[in-house]
């Protein structure tokens, strides 16, 4: 067996983590030999929620799992780190601003920024999960110089998902035979059907649904699962792991996932230092962009006003930056 690596989630108190904790700890990310110190982070007031999680993973009795590390401190959450799972961030509660939920972000993730260019590997792997990820991502990065910034990433997976299955749904098929989703552009998107891959455009033959109800079932499924009461968990703790696990072991020959990741050297038209989503391909832990796909004008459309919007966004999240 290897050496252990340490991995930390933070909001581990949270439902996101509860749903994601246990297959961290037997295998199913970082593979079935690979022990791992499971390092859980959340704020004081939740610490004895913590304590009982701890228990549970301790109870689970999973042989991969060499210690669990319950903590409030980030001094003792980010030491020595192999990953980071940054799945917290300030949610917006009702009469707040947009701008005070921005720089409540900023403050937490120029805090976590700092602590992991203090205390953690340089070669750590940092995912960002907290909305909103992208200027949160960029905002760590930017707290901690001396790691590289390729070695941060944020969470599209979860959307990458939902259109692979919202495809699969119309089409019939599971979401396995859906591969090369980049939502909401699926001209390269391909679907197995009756043993024969195809491309999804071709299959579908619906551009109405493509650029209508496709586009707005993705964008609001966060909502519709809110008929349960509560937000969702098993998708994103779902897509959080299938995020981690292409980075450890890389995308299969053939395929790319979208991942968002810092813009720099990009040949797709978006703005340098801003963290967007792309389509990537994975290999050795180490992420390069996909080129030479063709882009039709709805995504063109699409895809710069996403720039637009991160790079306002980014904007405003760096005055508070430099003023806190």
């Amino acid at each position: 067996m290897s050496e252990p690596i340490r991995v930390l989630v933070t909001e581990a108190a949270g439902q996101i983590a509860y749903s994601l904790l246990y297959s961290i700890g037997n295998g199913s990310v970082f593979g079935k030999d690979q022990p791992i110190i499971l390092v859980l982070l959340d704020i004081t007031p939740m610490m004895g929620v913590l304590d009982g999680i701890l228990m549970e993973l301790q109870d689970c009795a999973l042989p991969l799992l060499k210690d669990v590390i319950a903590t409030d401190k980030e001094e003792v959450a980010f030491k020595d780190l192999d990953v980071a799972i940054l799945v917290g961030s300030m949610p917006r509660r009702e009469g707040m601003e947009r701008k005070d939920l921005r720089k409540a972000n900023v403050k937490i993730f120029k805090s976590q920024g700092t602590a992991l260019d203090k205390y953690a590997k340089k070669s750590v792997k940092v995912i960002v999960v907290g909305n909103p990820a992208n200027t949160n991502c960029l905002t760590a990065s930017k707290s901690a110089p001396s790691i590289p910034k390729e070695n941060f990433s944020c969470l599209i997976c979860l959307d990458h998902n939902g259109a692979k299955v919202q495809i699969a749904l119309k089409l019939g098929v599971t979401g396995n035979d859906v591969k090369n989703t980049q939502y909401p552009d699926v001209n390269h998107a391909k679907v197995k059907l009756q043993g024969k891959e195809v491309g999804v455009y071709e299959a579908l033959k619906d551009d109405n649904w493509l650029k209508g109800e496709f586009v707005t079932t993705v964008q609001q499924r966060g909502a519709a699962i809110k008929a349960r009461k509560l937000s969702s968990a098993m998708s994103p703790a779902t897509a959080i792991c299938n995020h981690v696990r292409d980075i450890w072991f890389g995308t299969p020959e053939g395929e790319f996932v979208s991942m968002g990741v810092i813009s720099d050297g990009n040949s797709f038209g978006i703005p340098d230092d801003v963290l967007y989503s792309f389509p990537v391909v994975i290999k050795n832990k180490t992420w390069k962009f996909v080129e030479g796909l063709p882009i039709n004008d709805f995504s063109r459309e699409k895809m710069d006003l996403t720039a637009k919007e991160l790079t306002e966004e980014k904007e405003t999240a760096f005055e508070f930056l430099s003023s806190t």
